[in-house]
């Protein structure tokens, strides 16, 4: 027997969640290109907001954050009481974990999903079921395929990080119809607001009308407030009414309270920001598959570009050649992706550096 304190047996299991990499100061000028982060920065607005805070550190925020909820609600037509907030929608996902899994339940996320949602149905004790995706797609038939009498949520990031691939709204709704009442659907859409295609949509309106659907978003990757942690979600009274169960008090600081509010009525950096990622998404795209990369279509703010397994041209000599360059990018392994890197849309000298520092990569003999 071991004399000390004993985790949870499930915790043996969990892999922690490994975040992009940040450059290491050097001679030159760096580019952050591993994180998806709005390469603008954030809102002059919200910046504003935080910094007229300093001198009040000592308060504790508004633990309902009112204030942030009603801008939120003005912005997309909603009902403020349907909301909930967290220090970022991870926080979210935590909660619904919390609320919903247990040991003997069992969730359902695509191969290639964003890593959360399975460490948090490790961490709760519950059976995490993998669907295969088609050509880095999630599949309606087979997700619908491997629902169980056990099965509690099934997480869906639309569009998908890390593959930037996305469903359309028919299919989404096709897998909520084929969904039993008591399994939630949770539709994750921190990339919702890049998307421009017609027939998408992020899900509000499933949210709206129907009992098991979480619709989640973000400020961390068009509003640029990444580092104050600040996301929320949409739903049904009783599901907000689970999640402010489990919820801790005060989860959203003054800081990202007020910096929301600000973000969401700056509308010209908002279209600053989207009017740069509809222009560099489309040349880094070009330029990559120009260097003969195989890179998909992407809706969010990156891509996704498979490298060859030649041993010196490897995704992972392109990590370390890049990183030796001060530009980081994402390695996938962790995603069973090994062949592939994802690459952040940063600002022009930033995908500038990406194209220019590839290029010589893949010219080595």
């Amino acid at each position: 027997m071991v004399d000390r304190p004993q985790p949870l047996p499930q915790l043996s299991g969990v892999r922690p969640y490994v975040p992009g990499e940040a450059p290491k100061p050097g001679a030159g000028r760096t580019f952050k290109q591993a994180s998806n982060e709005n390469p603008l920065g954030a809102s002059p607005q919200a910046q504003q907001a935080f910094s007229a805070l300093a001198g009040r550190l000592e308060i504790y925020p508004d633990g309902g954050a009112a204030a942030l909820k009603a801008a939120i609600a003005a912005r997309h037509g909603l009902d403020p009481a349907r909301l909930i907030l967290g220090a970022g929608s991870d926080e979210i996902f935590l909660m619904l974990g919390r609320a919903y899994l247990a040991p003997g339940t069992e969730m359902i996320c695509t191969r290639h999903a964003f890593a959360i949602f399975a460490i948090i149905g490790q961490q709760q004790g519950a059976t995490v079921i993998e669907v295969e995706e088609r050509d880095f797609r999630a599949d309606v038939d087979l997700i619908l395929a491997s629902l169980t009498p056990r099965t509690r949520i099934v997480w869906l990031a639309n569009p998908n990080n890390p593959t930037g691939t996305y469903l359309p709204f028919d299919e989404i709704k096709r897998l909520h119809a084929g969904l039993p009442g008591n399994v939630l659907l949770v539709l994750d859409g921190a990339y919702a607001e890049f998307v421009r295609r017609n027939d998408y949509a992020a899900g509000l309106e499933l949210a709206a009308e129907h009992e098991n659907v979480v619709m989640t978003r973000t400020f961390s990757k068009l509003y640029g407030l990444a580092g104050l942690r600040l996301g929320w979600g949409y739903a049904a009274p009783s599901i907000i009414d689970a999640l402010e169960r489990v919820r801790m008090p005060f989860n959203v600081n003054l800081a990202a309270q007020a910096a929301g509010v600000a973000a969401l009525e700056d509308e010209a950096f908002t279209r600053m920001s989207l009017e740069h990622n509809d222009r560099e998404l489309a040349r880094l795209t070009e330029g990559l598959r120009a260097l003969g990369l195989e890179v998909p279509d992407s809706v969010g703010n990156f891509v996704v570009a498979r490298f060859p397994q030649e041993p010196g041209r490897t995704a992972q000599d392109a990590l370390a050649f890049m990183k030796n360059r001060g530009v980081t990018l994402r390695g996938l392994a962790g995603y069973r992706m090994p062949e592939h890197l994802r690459i952040s849309v940063g600002v022009v000298e930033g995908n500038d550096a990406v194209l220019e520092g590839l290029a010589e990569f893949l010219a080595q003999k």
